[in-house]
């Protein structure tokens, strides 16, 4: 089994969208309730690319297995050389190393964008992503208390960090 990276495509939009909805429908991974339309998910993927941010699509003999993409973490000019990311992986590939490429090969757009920080806001309850995001040299950095509300209860978001470069 060889995983491939590859950009996204306008051809990828159902298989990414089924990816979101069923991570909306029944994780909290995503803190939205209502599932993406084909094409408010096409618009946004068109909005990151063409502000020059990757959308990287992971593929397992010709099947979608995941996707990761970042965008801004805030508006400001300050914070342009932060970004927020955000990996998925298919329920079908789970446990199978997807994720993990998806993450390295952010984390190596993201340098070579010369960007200086990324950053991943997770639901304090998905310990495996936590744990996911320190493999990579993620450090948690802040929680902030019931910033969420979702399956009818708070919800807290753990903000993990990485210093793609350090000062010198």
């Amino acid at each position: 089994m060889t995983i491939q990276i590859r950009p996204y495509s306008e051809a990828d939009v159902p298989s990414i969208l089924d990816i979101i909805n069923d991570n909306i429908l029944h994780s909290t991974s995503l803190y939205d309730y209502e599932p993406r339309s084909l094409a408010n998910q096409s618009d946004l993927l068109k909005d990151k690319i063409a502000k020059n941010f990757p959308v990287i699509i992971a593929e397992i003999d010709g099947k979608i297995a995941g996707f990761g993409m970042y965008g801004e973490f805030r508006f400001r000019d300050a914070y342009r050389f932060t970004v927020e990311h955000s990996v998925y992986v298919s329920k079908d590939f789970k446990g199978k190393g997807v994720g993990g490429k998806l993450l390295q090969s952010l984390i190596d757009i993201a340098r070579k964008q010369g960007l200086h920080t990324m950053i991943g806001v997770i639901d304090a309850e998905n310990t495996e992503s936590i744990l996911f995001h320190e493999k990579y040299g993620f450090k948690n950095v802040g929680i902030i208390k019931e910033s969420g509300f979702k399956f009818n209860r708070w919800l807290d978001s753990v903000f993990m960090q990485l210093i793609l470069e350090e000062n010198t």
